[in-house]
């Protein structure tokens, strides 16, 4: 059965390898952004990277359910400025996985069966989705992301991401704020 999977296994470990290194490299935007006075905007990463710590736990226990074992390899983020920061998160990686990683990967889980993986996906391209709106929205407001932090809203089921709280958009009606 796994070698019918074999593909949706790739696709799992390459989100999650995705995944974990987007976590890593938004936790230190965070401080980026924090280090020039944007405590909105690095609460807008925290939550961004709370998002993906969701994915790739979703994303590890697919791998887990097919008989593997979850592998990243988790590089260094280059740290830019933080406007920078925000286009090149929205513009080379949600973006891509919004349009046209997700998508594909959906595609195929559904063609081997694997609902789990399917949903991982599913989940991820609309946080993705949300999270290329915010992070290209406080790009173009960063004079009003300056000061202290803010509070988004996390679904704790999917990640969805969101800067007012809409409890419907949680599969589970859970969510975490993050400041």
């Amino acid at each position: 059965a796994l070698q019918a999977q074999a593909k949706t296994l790739q696709n799992l470990q390459s989100a999650y390898n995705g995944e974990s290194n987007a976590h890593a490299k938004y936790l230190e935007f965070a401080k980026q952004a924090e280090s020039e006075g944007y405590g909105k905007i690095a609460s807008l990463f925290r939550a961004a990277a709370a998002a993906e710590n969701i994915h790739l736990t979703c994303e590890a226990g697919a791998i887990k359910q097919m008989g593997a074992t979850p592998h990243a390899d988790v590089k260094t983020p280059e740290l830019k400025s933080t406007k920078q920061n925000l286009e090149d998160s929205a513009n080379k990686g949600e973006a891509y996985e919004r349009d046209t990683m997700c998508p594909r990967f959906i595609k195929q889980a559904h063609r081997d069966g694997n609902k789990s993986a399917a949903q991982c996906f599913a989940w991820a391209r609309d946080a993705e989705a949300e999270h290329f709106n915010l992070f290209s929205a406080a790009a173009h407001n960063l004079d009003q992301m300056k000061g202290g932090p803010a509070a988004y809203y996390v679904c704790s089921e999917g990640g969805y991401t969101m800067e007012r709280l809409n409890v419907m958009k949680c599969p589970d009606g859970k969510y975490q704020e993050v400041n």
